[in-house]
């Protein structure tokens, strides 16, 4: 899937988006109930939150997780499926005749060590990469999932207000993005109702009580690198009697970056990134083969296709440059870019800007990290991926400013959400998106 695809051009959904509700703007009475029963709930949520993210758990190894949010659901009368996609849940709640929303949250960590010194910090380890890992929510999933139950129960608590079917999903290995996949392929939208209009949200580096969304493009296209060069073995004080292919992979790690500088039209985004470089055991000993991964982002299709070209490219030349055979190079096509509705967001936006005020409620850019929540709207469904902030406003300014110290983005070993303000703004806005389009 490239940027630029368009939403498969189908009737139901034309149909769906114009018979949004009339009203751009939920009544006083109800946005005040959504504040005042999330606010009453937080406690359970505080709970939730410092537990799942005591307690991370990397793609398709997410047992426990899962296990937590579906006992919680149950509680609150969703009637729900576990193993979906693996490790996924599937939670309907279904509440007369009306439309039927997915409102998706994320499962997984990462396989990295969590270094904020929280009370609450995760020590958890797992199996990664063939080895041992420690594993921590520094990209937000477990903001996601208590807001994620902080909607649903404020949505269930204002059944009246309200006609349709809900379809809460938990999914799995959003960070290597293959969950959404392997949900679909279990038949998420065949054993359960197909959606009308699907959210998503995710916390962001922004101000707490903010929401960022955009039309359009919110997130880049993702392309995974992984290539194998050959050497041949030798001592390290005779490299003229081996094959180095440590040198060759490291010519590959700079080269490729011309690709980036000179052959991409520099006004177009796009970024070729080395994550790891695995070969060798000891200093002495030159190996046989290492191995590369890394990422290749971009937005537009011509751009995509120029840095997949040249990343092949310079592989295949830096081994020839060498007398190398040729390297093993697999390019592994990722998540495609998510595509926002313009419809949905328009009526959102309205919501939004009521509920949180002009300065809070903005569209920004879109990211140029990826996310599988583009395979649902693949499928036809008009969708809404947008941005919740987590740290203290002063924080965020002061680093605004020039020579300001810089805020620990998401994967930072570091990040560190302001837990109260965050999920209260993730849960209240997630419950209003969804009751501006279920509202009777």
């Amino acid at each position: 899937m490239e940027r630029f695809t368009l939403i498969k051009p189908i009737a139901a959904a034309v149909l769906a988006l114009a018979a949004l509700p009339a009203l751009a703007q939920l009544p006083a009475p109800l946005k005040t109930d959504v504040r005042t029963r999330v606010d009453s709930m937080y406690p359970w949520l505080d709970t939730v939150y410092k537990d799942l993210h005591a307690h991370p758990e990397i793609a398709f190894q997410e047992v426990r997780t899962a296990g937590k949010l579906a006992a919680e659901m149950r509680k609150l009368g969703f009637e729900v499926t576990e193993k979906v996609g693996k490790t996924g849940i599937v939670a309907v709640y279904k509440n007369g005749a009306g439309p039927t929303v997915l409102v998706r949250t994320e499962l997984d960590g990462l396989p990295m060590e969590e270094k904020t010194g929280l009370p609450y910090a995760s020590r958890a380890k797992a199996q990664s990469n063939g080895g041992e890992s420690f594993v921590t929510h520094s990209c937000g999933h477990d903001i996601h999932m208590a807001s994620w139950l902080g909607a649903a129960r404020t949505l269930v608590e204002l059944k009246s207000q309200w006609k349709g079917t809900l379809v809460f999903i938990g999914q799995p290995a959003e960070e290597t993005v293959s969950g959404a996949k392997a949900m679909l392929d279990d038949g998420l939208f065949k054993r359960f109702p197909k959606p009308d209009y699907a959210f998503a949200l995710h916390s962001w580096p922004l101000a707490y009580g903010t929401v960022g969304y955009n039309a359009g493009a919110v997130s880049s296209n993702s392309d995974a690198i992984e290539i194998v060069f050959k050497g041949r073995g030798g001592h390290g004080s005779a490299p003229d009697k081996s094959l180095d292919p440590i040198t060759i992979a490291a010519r590959f790690v700079v080269d490729v970056q011309t690709v980036v500088s000179r052959e991409k039209d520099p006004k177009e985004f796009g970024v070729v990134t080395i994550g790891a470089i695995q070969g060798g055991t000891v200093g002495n000993i030159i190996p046989d083969s290492v191995q590369v991964r890394g990422t290749i982002r971009s937005y537009s299709p011509a751009v995509r296709a120029k840095l997949l070209e040249g990343v092949r490219r310079v592989a295949n030349a830096s081994a020839a440059m060498a007398g190398a055979p040729a390297p093993d190079v697999q390019l592994i096509s990722g998540g495609a870019a998510i595509v926002n509705s313009e419809a949905l967001v328009t009526r959102t936006e309205a919501v939004f800007k009521d509920a949180f005020g002009d300065a809070k409620a903005q569209r920004m850019p879109a990211m140029t990290a990826s996310e599988d929540f583009s395979q649902y709207v693949n499928q036809g469904v008009p969708s809404m991926f947008f941005f919740t902030g987590v740290y203290d406003p002063k924080t965020v300014e002061e680093a605004s400013r020039e020579g300001g110290k810089p805020i620990a983005f998401n994967h930072s070993p570091f990040y560190a959400p302001v837990p109260e303000p965050s999920i209260k703004t993730a849960a209240q806005a997630m419950s209003m998106a969804v009751l501006n389009v279920m509202g009777r």
